[in-house]
This record gives structure tokens, C-alpha cells and sequence, in this order.
């Protein structure tokens, strides 16, 4: 993708929370998605954002201490509605999306990096999980 030269690299955890509240409000938007975060985890983003940003910082600027088990979480969320190969290429297109209208720089490129990782690891342990 043609990056734009103006446009920053995340820098700071507002950066990051910044991208994410984009982000979710697109999840959050798409039907073919949404269901899972608003019926069957009932994500309060307000509280859950926190975490988010702790999350994402750790992983692209290693700061604090996330000490939460994602794959557990995600484990837990896949009892109770199986999350296909088809989530999770709807989420990393969001995600991919959100990030190049927002930033463009190493560190941005890093997110969507680490998003494909992230997304491809925890399909695999799911499906190993059934």
C-alpha cells in the first residue's frame, strides 16, 4: 500500500488508543462481525479499552506489563461462538484498514504485522481446540 509521507507513525499509547477506538467502531459497524463483540462477549469497550491499549503498547512500543492470557480469552469466546477462518479475515482487514488511514511509519507497519501473526497463531490453537 502507497503510504501517505504526511501522515505520523504511532508514537504514544494515545496513538494506540486513538487506533483502536477507530478500530472497533468499524467492528462494531460491520454486521458480519459485530454480533460477536456485542451479543455473544458483551464487550463493554469503555472498560475493555484499557486493556486493549495495554495490549497493543507492549506489543509495538514494549511498554507495561499486559499480564492477561489473550489466548485464553479468545479460547472462552470460541466455546461459546466458533470464530472462523472468515472473523478473523474480517478483523485483520479492519485492523489493516484502520491503521494505513492513520499512520503510516515503521511502527504502523509492525501493527499489521504483528495483527497477521497474531491472527494466524490464535486460528491455528483454535482449530486445535475442537
Amino acid at each position: 500500500m502507497q503510504q501517505n509521507k504526511h501522515m505520523n507513525d504511532i508514537q504514544t499509547r494515545n496513538d494506540l488508543e486513538k487506533l483502536l477506538w477507530a478500530f472497533y467502531r468499524k467492528l462494531l459497524a460491520d454486521p458480519s462481525i459485530n454480533y460477536i463483540f456485542i451479543r455473544v462477549a458483551q464487550i463493554d469497550l469503555d472498560a475493555h479499552m484499557p486493556s486493549l491499549t495495554d495490549f497493543w503498547e507492549q506489543m509495538l512500543l514494549e511498554r507495561n506489563g499486559y499480564k492477561k492470557n489473550v489466548m485464553q480469552i479468545h479460547l472462552d469466546l470460541n466455546e461459546k461462538e466458533k470464530l472462523t477462518a472468515e472473523h478473523f479475515t474480517i478483523w485483520l482487514n479492519h485492523f489493516n484498514a484502520t491503521v494505513d488511514e492513520m499512520y503510516a511509519g515503521n511502527i504502523a507497519e509492525n501493527a499489521k504485522t504483528r495483527a497477521l501473526s497474531i491472527a494466524t497463531v490464535m486460528r491455528v490453537k483454535l482449530a486445535d481446540a475442537l
